[in-house]
């Protein structure tokens, strides 16, 4: 009898690498979506990618509500909960980003303790350890200051949201077997799965392909690879020197916008811009420009990531960002010129 996984936004970027992984590996995909139009794309995508989804099913659920939760963890061995709102521009009200990161989290978190659920893996982000910093390393000890200033809205919800989790496993640890392991990818690239391009990083990229963005910020962090970040999932999910960590999965060295549009430059593409946009430019912007105000945070970041204990644990050797870059534009190519 396979082990059965609930997985949260199974729909998204990540959580279709995670459910071909898991399924791919011989388990039970129970997969959340909160509307059941995504339920065809889903099945579509995986049997494009010669995935069998005998083992796939689906819950309608919603991050905001109560109402499902605990039934839908029923004979759920393990817990993956990927989904959390990502959006650069801050919203109008942050708790339209803010609440369904935390209370979501924790209403996660409730509902697989009282299922007896094994251990949970939250898919937090660097983004919640790097971001009070501008030079320098950071670590699986360091935790971002949520009242910096000028911190976007989506920092602030997936630090809360961590640290949520943390302080729910840890005041409970008398009364729950439950275990915790926290997987904070970088900056997050690689080929779609699907044909969607509308996330965060894929719709960035796209813009920078196109030539819609004429300057770049000056900022420079460490960056992944989408299957590399599913990959250590499915390993945090099962492995026991595991449990209870907080595991960085990105490369160490940063990298900037600037040296992405270089890479795609020198493989022959034409729109990228390598020219890195004024800080007083985007202060300007951030005026009236939500996504731009967004981005003040990361202004002059230049970090490095300390992800020891994550090689250690998993004898994991990174794809490279050149590789992984390349690649997902190589596939944006592909999918807007069959549409």
């Amino acid at each position: 009898m396979p082990q059965t996984v609930l997985l949260t936004g199974i729909s998204g970027f990540i959580g279709l690498y995670c459910a071909k992984e898991l399924l791919d590996s011989g388990f039970t995909v129970r997969g959340t979506i909160r509307s059941k139009l995504k339920e065809q794309a889903v099945c579509d995508t995986m049997k494009s990618n010669n995935v069998n989804i005998e083992n796939l099913e689906f819950e309608l659920l919603d991050l905001n509500s109560d109402s499902g939760w605990e039934q839908s963890m029923k004979g759920v061995d393990y817990v993956m909960h990927v989904a959390s709102p990502f959006r650069i521009a801050n919203p109008k009200n942050e708790n339209e980003m803010i609440l369904p990161a935390v209370e979501g989290t924790k209403r996660i978190l409730h509902a697989a303790d009282k299922a007896s659920v094994k251990r949970v893996i939250l898919t937090s982000s660097i983004v919640a350890m790097m971001s009070s910093l501008r030079r320098g390393c950071f670590g699986p000890n360091d935790w971002t200051d949520v009242n910096y200033p000028n911190l976007n809205t989506y920092i602030k919800s997936k630090t809360l949201a961590e640290r949520a989790a943390w302080q729910l496993i840890n005041e409970n640890k008398s009364s729950t077997s439950m275990e915790l392991t926290v997987i904070a990818p970088g900056g997050v690239f690689g080929p779609p799965l699907g044909s969607d391009t509308s996330g965060e990083s894929l719709s960035v990229l796209t813009k920078m392909l196109n030539g819609k963005i004429p300057f770049v910020p000056d900022a420079a962090f460490p960056m992944v690879d989408v299957r590399d970040v599913a990959k250590l999932h499915v390993k945090a999910m099962t492995q026991s020197n595991a449990a209870g960590e907080r595991l960085i999965v990105a490369g160490t060295e940063p990298i900037s916008f600037a040296d992405a549009a270089k890479i795609l430059l020198d493989a022959g593409y034409k729109g990228p811009s390598t020219k890195k946009a004024p800080s007083w430019l985007l202060k300007l912007m951030a005026i009236f420009d939500r996504e731009a105000e967004g981005m003040l945070g990361l202004l002059g970041m230049n970090l490095t990531a300390d992800n020891s204990k994550t090689r250690e644990i998993f004898d994991w050797k990174p794809i490279s960002f050149e590789t992984s870059i390349i690649e997902t534009a190589n596939a944006i190519k592909k999918i807007k010129s069959a549409e």
